[in-house]
């Protein structure tokens, strides 16, 4: 399974007399033949208490030994199609449904089914994708020399455990003998995850999880930030639920940490029903972007969250005029990114606060006019400052 995603809206199961929902992927060079074969896939229906049927998993088969790609669905619990995608001989690409979001502490309501040519388990990628995108679960099914299909590798995301297990894996089995019941499973664990989620809710603090990639650091250095990180995060009003380091050469250029551990963390953010990602390192925007949409949620590095600090305390005219413009000079290069998002739409809670940010917009000229205007203000606070120090000396009033 790849983790590279191309853009496909999210569409709903096709209605009886429509027209199928567009393969995805790779599907150059197949017969028209072999493309209505993977159209009739929309067509099926899988069992609501089943992962898969073995009639399914055997449509499935041929198809992908036939044009020896692999081939892969996304259902969802009422068990209709929603997605197909074709790969190549090694791995397959999963649509990207753009601003589809799984509600916290649930799944995506989706469980992705796919065939490996090569008769192999669950790859590092397929397990990655299951964390990263929440998915209901993770099917592989080996396909044989004459097209019938293998033994089923079967994963669920687990529920927070004493044993830090990150997945629950089923022993291998023929699809025919996959019976799970897939419905009452997936029912039972969302309950736990809206048990954790709710005592969360009452306790009314913001969780959060501390994230330090340590490059040339030595220890002792690295608990000296992650200390001052605590009491920062605990001085906003955060709960610091868990903490994340890792070693590395240099901090990934994408995402600082590497893929491994990004599963790592949407997993452990999962299953302690974490809402907030606060980097000790300085962020660059891409990297604060894709960190964001990768793993759905709020992520900040430590300049934001003391910038949130400010903004919590500031009392004065000049002291909120001052951590606007510091918020604004920050968030600048951040807001040309995302030209969809609207200041005025900002999400509140840590990383999100700041006086007078709901009447700001996204747009450049505007921010930079909000920036100017902020200036002008704080000059003008300054010379009335100075004017009435100069009125005090002139009129010998005592300075204590």
């Amino acid at each position: 399974m790849s983790r590279q995603r191309k853009r496909l809206a999210f569409c709903p199961h096709p209605q009886s007399g429509e027209s199928p929902i567009q393969v995805f992927g790779n599907t150059r060079g197949l017969k028209a033949s072999q493309v209505k074969q993977l159209d009739r896939l929309f067509q099926r229906r899988l069992p609501a208490d089943r992962l898969v049927s073995n009639e399914f998993a055997r449509q499935l088969s041929e198809i992908s030994n036939g044009i020896r790609r692999q081939v892969g669905v996304l259902a969802d619990r009422r068990g209709d199609v929603q997605h197909v995608m074709v790969g190549d001989a090694r791995a397959i690409e999963l649509p990207d449904w753009g601003r589809l979001r799984a509600g916290r502490g649930r799944l995506r309501g989706l469980r992705c089914i796919h065939t490996h040519l090569a008769g192999e388990g669950l790859s590092r990628d397929d397990l990655t994708d299951l964390a990263v995108l929440r998915l209901d679960a993770m099917v592989s099914i080996g396909v044989l020399e004459d097209g019938l299909p293998g033994l089923a590798h079967t994963a669920f995301l687990a529920p927070a455990n004493d044993a830090h297990r990150a997945t629950e894996l089923l022993k291998p089995c023929h699809p025919a003998e996959l019976d799970t019941d897939f419905a009452a499973y997936i029912r039972d664990l969302e309950n736990e995850l809206a048990r954790v989620t709710g005592a969360h809710e009452i306790a009314g603090q913001e969780r959060a999880l501390l994230v330090s990639v340590s490059s040339g650091r030595d220890r002792e250095t690295l608990e000296v930030h992650l200390d001052e990180l605590k009491e920062l995060a605990r001085t906003a009003g955060v709960e610091v639920a868990d903490i994340i380091t890792q070693n590395r050469n240099k901090p990934d250029p994408k995402t600082v940490v590497g893929a491994g551990k990004l599963s790592d963390l949407v997993i452990r953010c999962f299953q302690q029903d974490i809402n907030l990602v606060i980097f000790d390192q300085d962020l660059e925007p891409g990297q604060a972007r894709n960190l964001a949409d990768r793993m759905e949620l709020r992520v900040i590095d430590r300049t934001q969250l003391i910038l949130d600090i400010f903004a919590q305390r500031a009392t004065t005219a000049d002291g909120k005029l001052q951590v606007e413009l510091a918020q604004l000079r920050y968030r600048m290069p951040r807001l040309a990114q995302r030209a969809d998002l609207s200041l005025s739409r900002l999400a509140g809670g840590i990383g999100g606060r700041g006086p007078g940010e709901s009447r700001l917009e996204t747009d450049r000229r505007r921010v930079r006019e909000r920036i100017a205007r902020l200036e002008r203000d704080l000059k003008r606070l300054a010379s009335q400052r100075q004017g009435r120090r100069q009125r005090r000396g002139r009129r010998a009033v005592p300075v204590l």
